[in-house]
C-alpha cells in the first residue's frame, strides 16, 4: 500500500473514528524515549516485518528516530545480521522509556502474554494491534482492535498506524497565522 493509498483509506475512513484512533495509536508509538527502544514482535507465525520496515521509513522521514524499530524474532537464525537476530529475550530486558509493540491477528502464545506482564511490570510500555485478543488487550496500556468486520484489513490498520506515528505537525508561521484570523472575520474570499 503507498502513501496515496494510505491517504485515501484515511478520508474514507474519516468520520468512522478509526482514523483517530491510529493516531492516538501512532502518538503513543512516538512516546518511546530513544532509537531502539521500540519493540516490535509477534507471534511465531507472523513476525512484524512490513510494520517494522514501514516505521523505519517514518522514523527516518520524519525526523523521529525514536520510531526506528527493533524486530524481536521468535527464533532468529544464528548467522543473521545483528538487527535481524533479537530475539525474545530482549523483551526481558525492556523498562522505562521502551515501548513493547504486539502485532498480532491472532490470539499470543502464552508464553508471549507472560513476556508481555513482565515487561509491563519492569515499566516498559505496552502498545497491541490485536484482531481480537481479549487477553493481550488487558495487558496493554494502549490496544487497537481490528475486528474481522472492520472496514479494513489488519494489515491496512498496520499502514494506518505507521503513517499516524510519523505524522510531524508543522506549526504554522506568522503569515500562515494571519491569513487564517482575517479570512475568520472577514469572510472567505470571493470570486469576481
Amino acid at each position: 500500500m503507498d502513501t496515496r493509498s494510505v491517504t485515501l483509506l484515511r478520508e474514507i475512513l474519516d468520520s468512522t473514528g478509526w482514523v483517530e484512533r491510529t493516531r492516538e495509536l501512532g502518538l503513543a508509538l512516538r512516546a518511546t524515549r530513544s532509537p531502539g527502544g521500540l519493540l516490535l514482535v509477534g507471534t511465531p507465525q507472523e513476525e512484524p516485518w512490513h510494520l517494522t520496515a514501514h516505521l523505519g521509513d517514518e522514523a527516518r522521514l520524519s525526523g523521529l528516530p525514536q520510531l526506528a524499530p527493533t524486530l524481536v524474532r521468535w527464533a532468529p537464525p544464528p548467522g543473521a545480521p545483528a538487527h535481524l537476530r533479537v530475539g525474545l529475550e530482549r523483551i526481558e530486558e525492556a523498562g522505562r522509556g521502551e515501548t513493547l509493540f504486539v502485532v498480532a491477528e491472532e490470539p499470543a502464545p502464552q508464553t508471549l502474554l507472560e513476556r508481555v506482564s513482565d515487561a509491563r511490570r519492569t515499566g516498559a510500555t505496552i502498545l497491541a494491534l490485536d484482531g481480537g485478543d481479549p487477553e493481550l488487550t488487558g495487558l496493554a496500556h494502549d490496544a487497537l482492535t481490528v475486528p474481522e468486520r472492520a472496514p479494513f484489513s489488519f494489515d491496512g490498520a498496520q499502514h494506518l498506524v505507521s503513517m499516524a506515528a510519523g505524522e510531524v505537525e508543522r506549526r504554522r508561521g506568522l503569515r500562515e497565522r494571519l491569513a487564517a484570523l482575517l479570512e475568520r472575520i472577514s469572510g472567505p474570499r470571493v470570486a469576481d
